[in-house]
């Protein structure tokens, strides 16, 4: 008989919970008791699950002693007050928040480094990296096993729902004055954010570095096992409402093969290969869709121990939710 588990998704009222909420039924996780948690005036709504709607309850009265698996996905803040002590009660965690240090919570994409959960122990702490470095990390690790890449330089264009559903209503706001001619003051972001391209997504420090800038580059190194990797990262807002697309240039020791390289994008499970003569895009392609969609790849015009491409994901879903729960998966039939 096949075993079940009860499992608490912290943060089930954002679009990260309610996506990671659908994939659980989606892909008939063996849930025994779903529990809904929100904190403050998030929680009391309701979420379908199994043709059952679910109450979101408050996450400050929870009690972890009693659910084997807790997702973690309701912000860094909420994440550093009871993650810890979800742990202490025997719960397993997975953050998506990247509250937590990679000491303490290992990054781990399944398809690219599963052999991390082999050297920790019960009760695991987890972290799913940022969609950013997903996305990149699912191209770069199939690619690795057939060059030797020194440098990588990568412009994220970020969709608004990084931001959570505030950055989706605050796009579409600013959408709709515009469109009918109407002044308005911009709130979650400083500036316009419709029709236009921000040049930074967060706080940069005294180097001009954004946080979740160096946060790839970590993410990157520790995910590929290339600490000698040379990362140079600028993420800029887009006016899209879901789905991140990548310009990515590697700088690689040698020329490569070119043809060996895309058959081996078109053969990684992970990954969708667009031919030559087409490329994808988030709207058509990435979104709702469990692949990280490549093209336009390619020898640097002047160089060719660079290679040049194209990649498009659904940040919501394959950046965050999905990886999440193949994590799980992966907990549940090896190691819980």
């Amino acid at each position: 008989m096949t075993r079940s588990f009860d499992i608490a998704v912290i943060g089930a009222t954002g679009s990260v919970g309610e996506t990671l909420v659908q994939l659980l039924e989606e892909r008939d996780f063996p849930v025994a008791n779903l529990h809904l948690m929100a904190s403050g005036d998030s929680a009391g709504g309701s979420l379908s699950f199994k043709g059952k709607n679910l109450r979101v309850r408050s996450l400050e009265s929870f009690d972890f002693a009693n659910v084997r698996l807790a997702f973690f996905t309701a912000g860094a803040a909420v994440t550093l007050e009871y993650a810890a002590q979800a742990r202490a009660a025997g719960c397993a965690v997975i953050d998506l928040t990247g509250a937590l240090p990679q000491e303490q919570a290992p990054r781990v994409i399944p398809e690219v480094n599963a052999e991390v959960l082999t050297t920790l122990a019960a009760p695991y702490l987890l972290a799913s990296p940022s969609a950013p470095s997903i996305a990149l990390a699912s191209v770069l690790a199939v690619l690795g096993a057939h060059l030797s890449p020194q440098r990588l330089t990568v412009t994220a264009c970020l969709a608004v729902s990084s931001r959570g559903r505030a950055g989706v209503s605050e796009l579409a706001r600013q959408t709709a004055e515009l469109l009918n001619g109407r002044a308005f003051e911009p709130q979650l972001f400083d500036r316009q954010m419709a029709f236009n391209l921000l040049g930074q997504v967060d706080e940069c420090d005294g180097e001009g570095h954004g946080a979740l800038e160096r946060r790839m580059a970590l993410e990157l190194k520790t995910l590929l096992a290339a600490p000698q990797l040379q990362v140079s990262a600028t993420c800029i807002q887009a006016p899209v409402f879901f789905g991140d697309s990548f310009s990515v240039s590697l700088q690689c020791a040698s020329a490569f093969d070119l043809q060996t390289l895309r058959d081996a994008l078109e053969a990684a499970p992970a990954v969708e290969y667009v031919e030559s003569g087409d490329y994808p895009t988030v709207v058509g392609d990435a979104v709702g869709q469990d692949e990280v969609y490549v093209g336009r790849v390619r020898a640097g015009l002047d160089d060719p121990c660079e290679l040049n491409l194209w990649i498009a994901s659904d940040n919501v879903r394959k950046g965050a939710a999905l990886n999440a729960v193949q994590l799980a998966e992966l907990l549940i039939k090896h190691y819980l």
